[in-house]
């Protein structure tokens, strides 16, 4: 069960690996984008860690929210609005609940996705964040009785084959889908800032399972 605090905790943590990993997504994004994801992410997220450090949160609906509203307001490029609306919405799906279980993890995640969905009219399949998202929900969705870091730990794990399995991918959407072929052989870095963030929930529920034994 994660809580506002908690909820708040993580996002933090979001920022600090984005900042950590900004020029592995910049390099990435240099290959078949604008060479801006990494900078645009550090960007966005510096300003969500100071946001959320400098404010007290009685909901988990209001972190996510004012996450979502930084994204959208300091992020640039598509980025900021396809994760400003994955945020958006999966705000809306927390309304009125005071803490995250797995059934509700994947209720947001599949809120979310399916906003992003819409917003950039993209699917599985090519070459985007949803490349990531989507097999990762999948198993959530799937295990939501499970065992919380045993469910996010064999998620996780699907993400990253999924990740790996966007270098397969030639893309149709964005600034790579310019590149046609040539996009093959390289990951998304939308995928890779999406693993990014999917791997500090894992590594954040697992860590509070230890710290309560």
């Amino acid at each position: 069960m994660i809580e506002t605090t908690q909820v708040k905790e993580i996002i933090l943590q979001i920022a600090a690996v984005i900042e950590e990993n900004k020029d592995l997504l910049t390099d990435l994004d240099n290959t078949i984008g604008d060479s801006d994801h990494g900078i645009n992410m550090s960007r966005g997220f510096k300003s969500v860690s100071e946001k959320l450090s400098t404010t007290e949160f009685t909901s988990i609906e209001t972190v996510i929210k004012t996450t979502a509203m930084t994204l959208v307001s300091t992020v640039g490029g598509a980025s900021g609005a396809l994760y400003g609306t994955f945020f958006l919405k999966m705000a809306g799906a927390v309304k009125d609940k005071e803490v995250i279980d797995l059934p509700t993890y994947s209720a947001l995640l599949n809120e979310g996705i399916t906003s992003v969905k819409q917003r950039g009219k993209s699917d599985f399949g090519e070459k985007t964040m949803l490349d990531v998202l989507i097999p990762y929900a999948e198993v959530i969705a799937k295990n939501v009785d499970g065992d919380p870091g045993d469910v996010l730990t064999k998620a996780s794990e699907r993400a990253k084959l999924a990740l790996e399995a966007t270098k397969n991918i030639k893309a149709t959407k964005g600034r790579a889908s310019y590149l046609g072929d040539r996009s093959i052989g390289h990951i998304d870095p939308g995928s890779m800032s999406s693993f990014l963030m999917i791997s500090v929930v894992k590594e954040y529920v697992l860590n509070q399972n230890l710290n309560q034994e």
